[in-house]
């Protein structure tokens, strides 16, 4: 395993636990109904630089940096699973319904893929955002049902390929259903497009919820990544730079260790890479 892939799941691991404590500190604080450390206000400690006491700063409420940050992370990783699971799941059934029995089941799959694809799809999630609420759900809702194509096309083309295996044919003539098939046969040999899918999709989740946040739409009194540069980005020219800097800058990793991890999981799961290494 090379170096970079290893400092990538470093850094994964890193935000997962900041996101486990963000969560158990979110849940504690609901619990004892008490305003959580990192929304409460010190006027007094305001705009104060990284340093001793406070390693990330404070923001316009004298509130730590680092303890919003975490919870930045909590609320990317609710948005990059929630999403996934369902975009992931939606395109994988679909996608295997139309590689499989082609036809008009495959026509039909095509063309809800290419209706949902031709639609504006952040303004999409916009709207539901809007019609639910301001909230997570929406956003869930909203990027979970627009990003599913992607998926679906990369199965249905892979599941073609299998189809036509000799596998396949020995199972239909055995007498096997086709749901068995499908899903104990096919789906185990396209299992690696849902890993690789997983980590392309995660962080494209997160980007957007971070720009949705950063309109005023998502996430409201919650210390999302994209409040926390929407807040920011008023206070640079007084120079008080850390809160965007370190809020970017935790983006960029994330979604940089993502994308690499990607990458690394194409080349090693991939049968035609395999084939020619």
């Amino acid at each position: 395993m090379r170096l970079s892939v290893k400092l990538c799941f470093a850094a994964l691991a890193l935000y997962l636990a900041a996101a486990m404590y963000g969560e158990v500190q979110y849940r504690a604080a609901r619990a004892a109904d008490v305003t959580p450390e990192y929304n409460k206000v010190h006027l007094e400690s305001r705009y104060l630089p990284p340093g001793p006491g406070h390693w990330m700063g404070t923001d316009n409420l004298g509130r730590p940096v680092s303890l919003r940050l975490v919870q930045g992370a909590r609320i990317a990783f609710h948005v990059g699973i929630m999403t996934s699971l369902i975009a992931i799941p939606l395109g994988v059934v679909l996608g295997l319904l139309g590689g499989y029995f082609g036809g008009k089941v495959d026509s039909f799959v095509v063309w809800i893929s290419a209706t949902v694809a031709s639609m504006p799809g952040l303004l999409f999630i916009l709207a539901i955002s809007l019609v639910v609420g301001q909230g997570l759900a929406g956003i869930y809702i909203g990027i979970g049902f627009t990003t599913w194509v992607g998926v679906c096309r990369t199965i249905r083309a892979e599941t073609m390929k299998q189809a036509s295996r000799a596998y396949v044919a020995a199972a239909k003539t055995l007498g096997y259903s086709h749901a068995r098939i499908m899903f104990r046969h096919i789906l185990p040999n396209v299992a690696h497009i849902i890993l690789i899918q997983f980590s392309i999709r995660f962080p494209a989740a997160v980007s957007t919820e971070v720009f949705i946040s950063f309109l005023g739409i998502g996430v409201q009194g919650e210390p999302s990544w994209g409040v926390m540069i929407n807040n920011a980005r008023m206070r640079l020219w007084q120079g008080v730079w850390w809160e965007m800097a370190f809020t970017t800058m935790a983006i960029f990793v994330l979604v940089l260790s993502f994308n690499h991890l990607a990458d690394w999981l194409r080349d090693r799961l991939d049968p035609a890479l395999r084939g020619e290494r």
